[in-house]
């Protein structure tokens, strides 16, 4: 690694995201943390509007006995690279097909293949940077205790 390349800041929020390189006075990116998936909506499982539970469109073999609404990394094949983050997730959520999840929620990541996704997407698509090339800065909070 090259000691001239800047380090990648990460500054992950529950409602929005900021980018940029160490050095830099402000974010190069500031965008929604939130990540739209094909399938089910945030929350619950997609229903067929009947009132029934929606059925696995594939075997419980393969994907893990996960069905459409179960864990990403269960998933198989090209399914898994269709989504979306930032305010392009919030206009494909509009859209049929598409849920809108929030991969943070009161500062804590509660979705780890959602974040790792999302991630990823932050770092090819946005800062357009290789990360073997490059150190990286992730934010979080400062923990206080419920009870002082």
């Amino acid at each position: 690694m090259a000691s001239q390349t800047p380090a990648v800041v990460m500054d992950n929020g529950t409602g929005f995201s900021k980018l940029g390189f160490a050095g830099n006075d402000s974010p190069s990116f500031v965008f929604p943390t939130a990540i739209a998936t094909k399938g089910a909506a945030a929350g619950g499982s997609a229903g067929s509007g009947s009132g029934r539970p929606s059925v696995a469109n594939k075997p419980s073999y393969l994907t893990g006995g996960a069905g459409p609404g179960g864990h990403l990394s269960m998933k198989r094949g090209t399914e898994d690279l269709d989504f979306f983050i930032g305010d392009e997730a919030l206009a494909a959520a509009n859209g049929p097909g598409y849920g809108i999840h929030y991969p943070i929620r009161h500062g804590q990541v509660e979705n780890w293949d959602h974040m790792e996704r999302f991630w990823s997407n932050s770092i090819f698509k946005y800062l357009r940077v290789e990360p073997e090339d490059h150190y990286f800065l992730l934010t979080e909070p400062v923990r206080i205790t419920a009870a002082l």
